[in-house]
């Protein structure tokens, strides 16, 4: 029988539940391996939970609907997306920001997207933001994973690592202020060249790539 894989920022002491549910939580992302205190990235949980922000809309006015927001959190780009009068589905493996959502009236599924997702092969756009091409600890299963998911003239947005040669895959585990932390689970941090490496063996192309407001995004389609 396999083990189930540890996903972002559970097991422990759930300090991802815990900062969603207090929703005013910083989180540290720290290389498990590494024997040092300095984190790989900071987090602001309550973005998470907050109204999307204009960059945010910029992005989701430039795609087609249907929306399949992977790793969707609390919903704040499925509610955004919806406003623009976009059908849009979260899916994510976490029970409590799957409540949250419900709660709010959203359309979310809690499955891994590497289980099967509703619609599979007729997503107009597959949006990967919010650090979310780390899940699965594999930028190019994801990628190969989401090329399934897309429709044949639909795209994949990611928001990627602000540097481009970025290829890191490690197993991190999450902690709060309060010293509060997770069980360790695979990840990964990716800028825009080397996820265009990576997705060209998986049939996918870099169609385009920008920044906006210090984060950094990047467009791919069937190759």
């Amino acid at each position: 029988m396999s083990l189930a894989v540890a996903t972002f920022g559970s097991g422990g002491a759930e300090p991802y539940a815990r900062a969603l549910r207090r929703d005013d939580d910083v989180l540290y992302l720290r290389d498990a391996r590494a024997g040092s205190s300095v984190p790989h990235s900071t987090m602001n949980a309550a973005r998470w939970s907050d109204d999307a922000d204009a960059t945010d809309i910029a992005l989701l006015r430039g795609v087609t609907g249907p929306v399949l927001d992977i790793g969707c959190g609390p919903g704040r780009m499925v509610r955004a997306a919806n406003d623009l009068g976009l059908v849009a589905l979260g899916i994510d493996v976490s029970p409590t920001a799957v409540a949250i959502a419900r709660a709010a009236g959203l359309q979310v599924r809690e499955v891994s997207v590497f289980e099967m997702v509703p619609l599979e092969g007729s997503w107009a756009t597959g949006l990967l933001v919010d650090g979310n091409i780390g899940i699965g600890g594999d930028p190019s299963a994801l990628m190969a994973r989401c090329r399934e998911l897309i429709s044949p003239d639909g795209s994949v947005v990611v928001e990627v690592n602000s540097e481009p040669l970025r290829d890191d895959v490690f197993i991190g585990t999450l902690a709060d202020i309060h010293g509060e932390q997770s069980d360790e689970f695979p990840w990964a941090e990716i800028g825009s060249t080397a996820l265009a490496r990576r997705s060209s063996r998986v049939g996918l192309r870099l169609a385009a790539a920008w920044a906006a407001d210090g984060r950094s995004f990047t467009r791919f389609v069937r190759a």
